[in-house]
């Protein structure tokens, strides 16, 4: 596949001798509010990410590409924004696709994959992929009929197994979301789907009510998913180990916690005073702790890089009940939740450990997107990037290792919201520029549970939004009118990287550290 890409394999290695590991945990929809380090307001406790972040840096300008999840996980895996590509908008759901990652583009477990490395992924994919009928056509319909026409006996086309990972199990879509409750292990589903998911043997409570009445397998548990997930990481590290312990290994863990329907596991029901959801964080911290853990008892923790991050900001009844209810704010001290352009839609946790390259308990105020993990890790392994790849990715590896100073890393930042490049905002410095009117994603007007955290707009007739988030982090003041100046520059950054098609700089050929 690489050859597509206009250059040979060998041109992407690196010695691997001393490559470090590398693990990825990809929370859903969890919060900057959401974890102890980042609220010292929070009412959950989160003692294993706390440890994280003490361990190494904390990232407080950290932005998921985009407010929803599908997009955001697209640029992680390539480290380009999603909306330059066609359906770069889009959230998949049942038998949805195709794949929106191209057959020529390179992804970081492929790079890594040609530097030596066994990947795996274990958790929800969420980037699209292909089922086939009994005929043998393509399905990518998100409807519930559509899994009915699945022919399981064939397999499945553009998931994690075509675009670089050895190893894959998890589910298509959100886990305990979706119109298919089923495993995906390698590239078919060995348990189909028998019956319609009967929801009223489901918890009922505020957080259970966005699971869709789709067809479940057998072996589908819907409040054990994140434990299920736990045990395949936990074997494929030892595995992993016990058989290769001289090759290195990148683990991405994507979770279904936080993501509603808020469904903790049995051992996680009542261990918060903040309800089902806090429980949900509470398990979600411990799946971090255990994989620490083993990491530990592997031997291998002081020669693992470990990521932390969310794929966008929180749901908008997570934020509302758990406001209400339990005085804790998954969006703090931002305004805006899941799908708005708002900070509180994208701003996330960033958490990076590397033992003896990367300081204990630091902070970093860099400008960061995790369309930045795949130059980061492509610079920590010495590879080369092509420069038809990673066109919004900036290495965060100088800020890592202490040697960035004050410099910025990235001139700007770009976001998109719930609608590819109808919603696409910039950053640069303090000033925050959304080139759309409204959030870009909820309606606050007509959504009965966001009509009270509606702001008063004080330019109803300017067509987007100019934010200092230095005097005004809360984004309660729209300075459009005030600097037209400044409006005018980002609106001609944004237009430029549209054109350019790119971020980031030109690569150099033949790159390396």
């Amino acid at each position: 596949m690489l050859l597509l890409h206009g250059i040979c394999p060998t041109h992407l290695h690196a010695n691997s001798s001393q490559h470090p590991n590398i693990v990825f945990v990809l929370a859903d929809d969890l919060g900057y509010g959401d974890i102890g380090c980042y609220n010292p307001d929070s009412n959950i406790p989160t003692p294993h990410l706390d440890r994280l972040a003490s361990q190494g840096i904390r990232f407080t300008d950290a932005h998921s590409p985009c407010t929803v999840c599908t997009p955001t996980r697209y640029s992680l895996m390539t480290g380009q924004m999603a909306f330059r590509i066609p359906n770069g908008g889009r959230v998949f759901s049942g038998a949805g696709g195709p794949s929106l990652i191209a057959d020529d583009r390179l992804t970081l477990p492929e790079l890594l994959q040609h530097n030596g490395y066994t990947t795996a992924c274990f958790g929800k994919w969420h980037i699209g992929l292909t089922f086939f009928d009994h005929s043998g056509m393509p399905i990518h319909d998100g409807g519930p009929d559509a899994v009915n026409r699945i022919d399981y006996s064939r397999r499945i086309k553009g998931g994690p197994i075509d675009h670089g990972f050895d190893r894959f199990f998890g589910t298509a879509c959100c886990p305990t979301t979706d119109w298919l409750y089923a495993f995906i292990d390698g590239d078919r589903i060995p348990v189909p789907p028998v019956e319609k998911l009967d929801r009223s043997t489901l918890p009922q409570h505020p957080y259970s009510n966005d699971n869709r009445p789709g067809m479940v397998a057998p072996d589908f548990d819907l409040e054990e998913v994140d434990i299920q997930f736990l045990q395949k990481s936990q074997r494929f590290l030892e595995r992993h180990v016990q058989e290769t312990p001289d090759k290195p290994f990148f683990l991405l863990h994507s979770t279904q916690a936080v993501h509603l329907p808020s469904f903790p596991g049995d051992q996680f029901k009542g261990k918060t005073d903040s309800g089902p959801h806090g429980d949900f964080i509470f398990e979600l911290d411990y799946v971090v702790g255990e994989l620490m853990k083993t990491l530990d008892s592997l031997g291998i923790a002081d020669n693992t890089v470990v990521m932390f991050s969310s794929d966008n900001g929180p749901e908008v009844p997570t934020v509302y009940h758990m406001r209400h209810d339990h005085n804790h704010d998954g969006a703090r001290p931002w305004r805006g939740v899941k799908r708005d352009n708002w900070e509180g839609g994208h701003r996330v946790p960033l958490l990076v450990r590397w033992p003896g390259h990367i300081a204990a308990n630091t902070t970093s105020d860099q400008l960061t997107s995790l369309t930045d993990v795949f130059a980061t890790v492509a610079d920590i392994v010495g590879a080369t990037i092509p420069n038809s790849a990673a066109e919004d990715s900036f290495s965060l590896l100088p800020e890592l290792l202490g040697q960035q100073g004050s410099q910025p890393i990235r001139p700007y930042l770009l976001q998109q919201g719930f609608g590819g490049k109808k919603y696409l905002a910039i950053r640069q410095g303090k000033w925050m520029y959304l080139a759309h009117q409204g959030s870009g994603g909820n309606n606050y007007a007509k959504h009965k549970l966001l009509q009270e955290y509606q702001l008063p707009n004080n330019a109803p007739q300017a067509p987007g939004q100019l934010y200092d988030l230095e005097s005004d982090p809360g984004e309660t003041r729209n300075l459009y009118h005030e600097y037209p100046a400044i409006v005018n520059k980002l609106q001609q950054q944004l237009d430029s990287t549209l054109e350019s098609g790119r971020s980031a700089p030109p690569r150099q050929p033949n790159r390396r550290r």
